[in-house]
């Protein structure tokens, strides 16, 4: 088969197309081989490749967390799915296990859901990873609740542009920072009912303002760095901030330790990458739920540019830019 093979750490240039095994020929016994029609494409994907993946020993990797396709084997004790089904899902990509930059791939059946039937293989392959970083940073760390007010940071990028479809589905009120009127209108599609242009408001004071003076209920960081401790004093005291990125050394605490902030640290890969099984079925049973959110017309997965395979490293390119609007895909 076809798949894009990081052969060393480095620039984009080090990921090339490049024959290998077809790994079909392994199948375990709860496996689907799926014959991938689509792979997203996020920014853990570009770390792993410039600093290396967690498993530098294994190399080369195939990267890509995020596939969809058709299943076309199954091993003796698949149960949930059959030949020819529409399959989407998080798995593998991160130096062990072959991620989905390629045509062929291996996933247990736990681990995978049913395609949205609505929605292409690109839209599929482009919602996984931001969906269930979504999902558990608001509704599982946040605890969201009907009727709270939320700040959602990059509310037009990957992870943004689910959290506030998701925010709205659980009936909150969302503000989202965001960096041009274009993605401002982008977000109000959504159903954001105040996008704060960041670059040219204090977003902070800009939240105070939108809810009185109180601050949100619940920040969902997904910039990192200053904007983490910047966001402390948009949080109302007793309130909720989940981050998706490590804080910063440097990031001062004062103001969330006067206002009685809850920390929510949220990194969705904790799973696959420790092995907990149980947790990797959860992620399996969000994307079933999502799944019927987009096939309802609930939730829309916005996918800014389609790749050939063969063009990975532009791909990665396009996302360190740091402007995409939505996601990005490889359609195989």
């Amino acid at each position: 088969m076809k798949a894009v093979l990081m052969t060393a750490p480095g620039n984009p240039e080090v990921l090339q197309l490049q024959d290998v095994a077809n790994p079909s020929v392994s199948v375990g016994e709860t496996e689907l081989v799926v014959r991938l029609r689509a792979a997203g494409v996020n920014p853990i994907d570009t770390k792993l490749r410039k600093r290396g993946t967690f498993y530098p020993d294994q190399m080369p990797a195939i990267l890509g967390c995020d596939g969809a396709g058709i299943v076309e084997a199954v091993g003796a004790g698949v149960k949930k799915f059959r030949v020819g089904d529409e399959v989407y899902f998080c798995n593998g990509g991160l130096g062990a296990h072959q991620g989905n930059y390629a045509e062929y791939t291996t996933v247990d059946e736990r681990f995978a859901a049913h395609k949205p039937t609505s929605v292409s293989f690109a839209e599929a392959a482009a919602a996984p990873l931001v969906l269930i970083t979504a999902w558990e940073a608001l509704y599982e760390r946040g605890r969201l609740e009907p009727g709270e007010k939320v700040l959602i940071h990059a509310g037009a990028g990957g992870v943004g542009h689910v959290a506030i479809q998701l925010a709205k589905l659980k009936g909150a009120n969302v503000c989202t920072t965001v960096s041009s009127q274009e993605k401002a209108d982008f977000v109000k599609q959504l159903g954001a009912d105040y996008p704060i242009l960041y670059k040219q408001t204090d977003f902070a004071q800009a939240a105070l303002d939108w809810t009185g003076g109180e601050g949100v209920d619940l920040a969902f960081d997904t910039v990192g760095g200053e904007t983490f401790h910047k966001t402390f004093p948009a949080v109302r005291i007793y309130g909720d901030i989940v981050t998706i990125l490590e804080p910063d050394a440097n990031t001062v605490w004062k103001i969330a330790r006067n206002r009685n902030l809850r920390i929510g640290l949220e990194l969705m890969l904790t799973p696959m990458l420790q092995g907990i099984l149980e947790a990797q079925q959860h992620h399996a049973d969000i994307l079933a739920e999502c799944a019927r959110y987009i096939d309802a017309g609930k939730l829309k997965i916005h996918v800014s540019q389609e790749l050939p395979l063969a063009e990975a490293a532009k791909a990665h390119q396009l996302i360190e830019s740091g402007s995409t609007t939505g996601k990005i895909v490889l359609v195989i």
